[in-house]
């Protein structure tokens, strides 16, 4: 049987929607109960929306909360959806908590509403990286996952690397 996983979810490129009418980016509710069903997962995953944001608009008492919600949930294992931009701010934040928990950090460069999104990937792998992992805070992007204390986004080339 596979452990439980809390999934927190905060907003980021992840969750976003296109306005048509006015070619703007917004949140309306989180895709992430979709593409568990989508991805026909078979863990078991308790979603909670903590905020729905941009990452680039997230505060420090932001960051406090969802700190908080990874300490106050029951599971052991927790995933983390994030706006990439300052997911490695929050994967910092996480990680000088010091929580007994394994914590994924996730996001995606391109909206899931789009359909050609990488989130559903990156869910998938943040999933696994999840179970499999010891406690500690991690990044998942793009198949990968980084230590959440020594990784950054790229902003040149668009990718994560981890930092010496």
């Amino acid at each position: 049987m596979s452990p439980s996983i809390r999934a927190l979810v905060t907003g980021g490129t992840f969750d976003k929607e296109y306005d048509e009418l006015t070619g703007r980016l917004f949140f309306r509710e989180t895709h992430l109960p979709e593409m568990l069903r989508r991805g026909r997962c078979l863990v078991e995953v308790s979603v909670e929306k903590l905020m729905m944001i941009d990452s680039l608009d997230m505060t420090e008492a932001d960051r406090d909360r969802v700190v908080e919600r990874c300490r106050a949930c029951p599971e052991a294992r927790v995933l983390v959806t994030h706006g990439t931009d300052t997911m490695a701010e929050t994967a910092r934040a996480l990680v000088a908590a010091r929580l007994a928990k394994t914590i994924v950090l996730t996001g995606a460069m391109i909206p899931y509403a789009f359909g050609s999104s990488d989130g559903l990937f990156n869910l998938g792998s943040a999933l696994s990286f999840a179970q499999a992992l010891p406690p500690g805070v991690w990044v998942a992007m793009n198949g990968r996952v980084f230590p959440g204390d020594r990784v950054r986004k790229n902003r040149a080339s668009g990718i994560f690397e981890e930092m010496p």
